[in-house]
């Protein structure tokens, strides 16, 4: 295993074991925050997560989730809440298509870590079709609720 494959594997247990921004129970939301929530089931493994955006204006000041699923799906979810607070909805939406066309990419494309931050840890996923749903559901449950948002 590569040095950067380890780096990339350390950061998916990492966060598989600490879960960023869950539960969302935990979490009150500021008075004037705007919230939409989406549950997304991956019925071949049985993944399921439920996020809920809070957006107030033009930026997202929280994304919280709850989830029950393997250490891909997990751990996806908790880079995807660090990464979306704080940022604008028209960034968070390119962030979505980036990382969908990396996870569609059966492993031809190289992620841009510039770009994907710690998302790019996920890479490594595309290479392997079933496991490209489990890195997918929490991008997907966001894209839901910010759609609802519009």
């Amino acid at each position: 295993m590569s040095g950067l494959d380890a780096l990339y594997q350390s950061i998916i247990l990492e966060h598989s074991k600490a879960r960023h921004g869950s539960p969302i129970a935990d979490h009150a939301v500021a008075e004037g925050t705007a919230t939409a929530s989406s549950h997304q089931l991956n019925p071949v493994c049985g993944d399921e997560i439920t996020v809920r955006v809070g957006v107030k204006g033009d930026t997202i000041e929280s994304l919280r989730w709850d989830g029950a699923g393997c250490a891909i799906s997990m751990a996806s979810a908790s880079v995807l809440s660090d990464l979306f607070t704080g940022m604008e909805r028209a960034e968070a939406r390119e962030l979505i298509e980036e990382f969908r066309a990396v996870m569609r990419s059966r492993g031809q494309l190289v992620p841009d870590e510039e770009v994907l931050g710690e998302a790019a840890a996920f890479g490594g996923v595309s290479r392997y079709a079933a496991r490209v749903k489990c890195a997918m559901l929490s991008w997907v449950a966001a894209e839901d609720a910010l759609n609802q948002l519009s």
